[in-house]
């Protein structure tokens, strides 16, 4: 079995990942606030961590990975959208005008975290779902003297967790003296953290034994895994701009309330993105969205690319030049592809024939704490097998990188050189002929591959023949469809004879 190695925060070194029960391998992943559209920031995690779910589901198995991550659907700036528009006259309840624009939210947001290539979680908890859980666990922290009630807060008791601290390397002092905490004259010390506070009826709330309220952010991520996962599990990843407070402050309300379990053994940070060396700010121009890049015509692909060049574990620096070098990286890829009939049908094939298998190389690269910069390299390598059978390795490498959403939309992904003179349909067509030539020269029947040859150049197609990699084509505007032969349909038992 292939060996994981993981670069644990909690420990400050890469070690060996063994799983609790490899029949159940369990991730939990803070998700967005959904309150407005998710910038190119929030897309790191879910592209870093993706890649994480890929390879565990590769060694453990599809079924025996759970993966979690929630979506926080209560919260201050969420409330002011919704009384935002309620003040411009939407007649709708304050509950229904949330409801409405966290279900919008999270609606973009799959949209483009699809379009970014990743895999859906196991779950995907709603917090505003999960009250009853939270109030339970705060019931219990207070019963046990690690939280108090005060003027209908509920605070934690920082300094009742000894620990505290140990995941971000500093003291309680220290983080007083150095970051912002809120004062309020009812806590206890000035790093006690909120629980649960009271809402007004302009505010969204439920009943509580501490009067109508609403959670405290971090609790909320504490009940769900523990509900999901259990009171110990074996990964818990995010941002680093969550390891203080928001980890920090969840491993101790959960080892606190769950003294038995040890809540995530490895914790796992990615670094921040920057635009062009600068933070991404509004104010300097420089703040996207991943819809403004996707609507700006740049492919989820391409996005998700630009991403995976960059260790998780450094900062990333996205420009439009790092975008221009993937685009086309992935055009010339893309186009090897369909050149060698690559398509959902072919995939069928070859993963009946048990050749649908990631380069070892590959997946090595990912298991070493995913080194997604290593898995490209080994990616360039792999696509200058000559054969389409060859490529059969590289192109289940691509799958398992997320680097192909659709394969029966390669055509379009490619470009192919297409304009308003050929359709995609034609270029399907002139793949599809250019496969047939690769055969035929395969087999030495070169009489064969100068026929078709000279067919598509009287069609006006021009190929591009180059050493030891695929030939390329482009249509050219001279280009008549109605001087290429009639197709022969592409036998998928031409795909069987070669495993």
């Amino acid at each position: 079995m292939t060996t994981i190695r993981l670069t644990n925060t909690k420990t400050r070194r890469k070690e060996a990942f063994t799983p609790i029960d490899p029949a159940n391998v369990r991730l939990y992943v803070c998700g967005p606030t959904v309150y407005d559209r998710a910038h190119l920031g929030n897309g790191r995690p879910v592209v870093v961590f993706d890649v994480l779910f890929r390879l565990l589901r590769h060694v453990y198995g599809p079924d025996h990975v759970t993966y979690v991550r929630n979506f926080t659907d209560v919260d201050d700036k969420i409330n002011a959208a919704a009384q935002a528009r309620k003040a411009a006259g939407d007649p709708r309840s304050l509950e229904e005008l949330i409801r409405a624009r966290t279900d919008e939210t999270i609606r973009w947001y799959h949209e483009d975290m699809d379009a970014l290539g990743a895999l859906r979680p196991t779950h995907e908890p709603r917090a505003t779902e999960w009250i009853g859980a939270m109030i339970a666990m705060i019931e219990d922290l207070v019963a046990k003297g690690h939280a108090y009630e005060r003027e209908g807060h509920v605070l934690f008791r920082v300094r009742s967790y000894r620990d505290y601290g140990a995941l971000s390397g500093r003291s309680v002092d220290d983080m007083i003296a150095g970051a912002r905490v809120e004062v309020a004259p009812f806590k206890e010390d000035p790093m006690d953290f909120v629980l649960w506070k009271p809402s007004d009826d302009e505010l969204p709330g439920w009943e509580s034994p501490w009067g109508r309220g609403r959670p405290g952010w971090h609790i909320e991520c504490s009940a769900m895994s523990y509900e999901l996962l259990g009171a110990s599990f074996d990964i818990h990843a995010g941002g680093i701009d969550l390891q203080f407070p928001h980890h920090e402050n969840e491993i101790a309300q959960s080892c606190c309330a769950h003294p038995e379990g040890g809540f995530a053994n490895v914790w796992m940070h990615n670094e921040m993105l920057l635009v062009n060396g600068k933070k991404m700010s509004k104010s300097l121009g420089n703040f996207f969205t991943v819809r403004d890049l996707l609507d700006q015509g740049w492919p989820g692909e391409v996005i998700r690319m630009v991403y995976l060049g960059t260790h998780y574990g450094k900062p990333m620096d996205w420009t439009a030049e790092k975008a221009e070098q993937a685009r086309r990286t992935l055009e010339d890829w893309y186009r090897a592809l369909i050149q060698a009939g690559y398509n959902s049908d072919t995939l069928a094939v070859l993963r009946d024939g048990g050749r649908w298998v990631p380069s070892a190389k590959v997946v090595d690269a990912i298991a070493n704490d995913l080194n997604t910069a290593g898995a490209i390299a080994a990616l360039h390598e792999l696509s200058k097998a000559g054969s389409a059978m060859a490529l059969a390795e590289f192109a289940a490498s691509l799958d398992f990188l997320g680097l192909v959403h659709d394969w029966d939309d390669l055509q379009s992904l490619a470009q192919m050189g297409v304009s308003s003179v050929g359709s995609a349909e034609h270029a399907k067509v002139v793949a599809h002929w250019m496969l047939l030539r690769d055969e035929a020269k395969s087999v030495r029947n070169y009489a064969e591959a100068d026929r078709i040859r000279d067919m598509l150049s009287a069609a006006g197609v021009r190929i591009i023949d180059r050493k030891s990699q695929p030939s390329t084509f482009e249509i050219e505007a001279s280009f008549d469809p109605a001087a290429l032969a009639d197709l022969p349909p592409l036998d998928p038992a031409n795909w069987e004879d070669l495993l």
